[in-house]
């Protein structure tokens, strides 16, 4: 079955409403942890068996697969997002009435990305990355030569490393890698590093081994903090544009991460800016013309293998 196929299957599943008599009546939200409660268990089985030590099954704790976030809401409509174990995030997809349905509308949206994500064609392969490759020097912005991916001092050679870094396993894993990087491009991260003349292998190395914590968070925070303070008002209207990027992708059905973590580190750094300045100074309402910028991978989840992914690294060139 070809990608536009499953897709078109996975939104038309969706788009069916809970009393739709063709729809089993399934406890989406017991499915979804059963599915990831076996695929831990299997991970920790194979490395248990590469180990001598015969300790048994390793210990799986079920409150730490899933986490489950419902919005502030006085009523309805209600929204909810689960985070799975490689923290990839989903949302309900449908105008849940309860909290409950909500919880379960996310549940079976994360539920059909997990198993799609397991299908053949979400593998990253050989054929993969030649297509990636491809497509990265035809959409690059500046002259990129094939040749250059077999050379790790370039940004396309850097990129290849990554694919075959990741060969074999998923596109939502090799997802959840990127939007790290996704993130720290958006904040002005990785151009502040490459002025600092930081190699982008020791870049890659270094953030791919560390993920996204809380200093990281509260890092990108100050730093948005900082230029509302140079530009006041600028923090707000930045909000504004994430959280509707936020509801946008919430209402495809695809992966919510980076919509996500990029609106609670806003949302932090308003938090912060309140402190030291009058509500007033963020009255001001934003530019109707402001143009959303446009990032890379975001639809990786929701594309086949000709997906364009390659550009969250070219603003990171090395030093000369």
């Amino acid at each position: 079955m070809k990608m536009s196929q499953v897709e078109e299957s996975i939104m038309s599943y969706l788009s069916q409403r809970e009393t739709d008599a063709s729809t089993p009546d399934l406890n989406v939200v017991a499915m979804l942890h059963n599915f990831w409660e076996q695929r831990q268990t299997c991970r920790s089985n194979g490395s248990s068996s590469e180990s001598d030590a015969s300790v048994g099954d390793a210990v799986i704790h079920p409150e730490s697969l899933l986490l489950y976030e419902s919005a502030a809401s006085p009523g309805p409509p209600h929204v909810c997002y689960v985070t799975l174990p490689g923290g990839s995030c989903f949302g309900n997809y449908k105008v849940c009435e309860t909290q409950a349905e909500a919880r379960r509308d996310a549940a079976r949206v994360a539920l059909m990305n997990s198993l799609v994500n397991e299908l053949p064609c979400r593998r990253i392969d050989s054929q993969f990355i030649a297509q990636s490759l491809q497509q990265a020097a035809s959409d690059s912005a500046v002259s990129v030569a094939i040749e250059d991916a077999c050379d790790s001092s370039t940004s396309i050679g850097t990129y290849v490393l990554l694919l075959h870094s990741y060969e074999g396993r998923t596109m939502l894993e090799f997802q959840e890698m990127m939007t790290i990087f996704q993130l720290l491009q958006w904040n002005g991260t990785l151009k502040a590093l490459r002025e600092r003349r930081c190699s982008r292998q020791s870049v890659i190395s270094y953030y791919s081994r560390r993920g996204l914590d809380e200093y990281i968070r509260s890092s990108m925070a100050l730093d948005w903090l900082g230029r509302e303070q140079r530009s006041p008002g600028r923090l707000g209207e930045e909000l504004q544009v994430a959280q509707r990027e936020l509801v946008l992708a919430r209402r495809r059905g695809i992966e919510l991460r980076f919509y996500k973590e990029k609106t609670e580190i806003l949302t932090l750094a308003l938090s912060q800016a309140y402190i030291h300045h009058t509500p007033e100074a963020f009255d001001e309402a934003p530019n109707p013309t402001h143009k959303q910028e446009q990032l890379p991978l975001q639809t990786l989840y929701s594309q086949g293998p000709e997906v364009k992914i390659y550009p969250a690294l070219q603003s990171f060139n090395a030093p000369p």
